[in-house]
């Protein structure tokens, strides 16, 4: 694909400012693409009214805080209009800002160097008033362009995936279930999930208190993985299998489900498929692996494709911006 001309004009006359073209060139890849409804819903750009951005050198990488959920789920404890993050790489930061999910992380940071993922800053920043979690996010993508020129554009690619669909079409498992309208729903606190009680369970026992991301719950045993969500969608659902997990693919949601929903999935990790091995000591041999899980718990099952997926992709970035 050849150069539009006003670019090769661009660079020929600044040709002392790389950053120049690059901004150029950004604006030219974004033109036609597609603004995500959400930031539209929120309001378009938006700015901290006070901000500052340190690189962090002092604490081990684990050492991590943030004044609320950074997830790209509805979490979110009100603060004032105060963001307060330390200790975390810049990709999370770009997570938060365009509500990147698991399923879409690699590809967006295909084309940036390591120092993204590995770096660690810390992050104060203050809004009037007290704004909504997306229109947080709108305020951190302000920032990151300002501070790190960060440079991003929208694409569809067509990856090999693995689809979330319906194990018996028509027919959810016992842990899934449509969010009932009439049940309270709060988002803007986390509390701690009971264990799971035997059966029959109640719905705040089987599904967590807070609603709107995907969260940990204490399984039923040592040596498996609990969590679960509500209020939620399927394709938050199907995004969330991406992270941490055993899988070799993204995850995206095929199930034709519509609507919000709850759920709560347990299984013992494992390469999925396989029995526990002496690489995986901590696993409870007696639990099910992901793919039983999902098929018990939930009525769903992954299926191998090819699929089109719309991502985030990074293009730039500058440390050496950063005050």
């Amino acid at each position: 694909m050849s150069l539009p001309r006003p670019f090769i004009f661009c660079c020929s006359v600044f040709a002392s400012s790389v950053w120049s073209c690059l901004a150029f060139l950004a604006v030219h890849a974004q033109s036609g693409a597609q603004i995500p409804q959400w930031q539209i819903n929120a309001g378009g750009k938006m700015q901290f009214q006070t901000a500052s951005v340190k690189r962090n050198t002092t604490f081990p990488p684990k050492a991590v805080f943030f004044n609320f959920p950074l997830g790209p789920g509805d979490v979110y404890q009100p603060r004032g209009g105060v963001f307060l993050a330390r200790n975390l790489p810049l990709s999370a930061y770009i997570e938060f800002a365009y509500k990147i999910t698991p399923a879409q992380e690699e590809l967006a940071f295909s084309k940036m160097p390591k120092w993204v993922t590995t770096d660690r800053f810390d992050i104060q920043a203050k809004a009037e008033g007290n704004p909504g979690k997306d229109q947080m996010r709108l305020m951190m993508q302000s920032l990151l362009a300002d501070r790190f020129r960060l440079m991003v554009h929208y694409e569809t690619q067509q990856i090999p995936v693995l689809a979330l669909i319906m194990d018996r079409p028509g027919i959810l498992g016992p842990q899934l279930q449509q969010h009932p309208f009439n049940v309270p729903c709060p988002t803007t606190s986390i509390v701690p999930s009971p264990a799971p009680t035997s059966q029959p369970q109640l719905v705040d026992s089987r599904f967590p208190a807070t609603c709107g991301g995907i969260l940990p719950m204490t399984p039923s045993a040592p040596g498996r993985y609990r969590s679960g969500a509500r209020n939620v969608t399927m394709d938050l659902i199907a995004s969330s299998f991406t992270e941490g997990s055993e899988l070799d693919r993204p995850v995206i949601d095929r199930t034709g489900l519509t609507g919000k929903f709850d759920y709560a999935l347990e299984y013992s990790p494992r390469p999925d498929g396989t029995p526990p091995s002496e690489t995986n000591l901590h696993s409870d041999p007696s639990g099910p692996s992901l793919t039983q899980a999902l098929q018990e718990q939930l009525g769903l099952k992954f299926e191998p494709q090819t699929a089109p997926l719309n991502v985030v992709v990074v293009d730039y970035a500058d440390a050496l911006s950063v005050n």
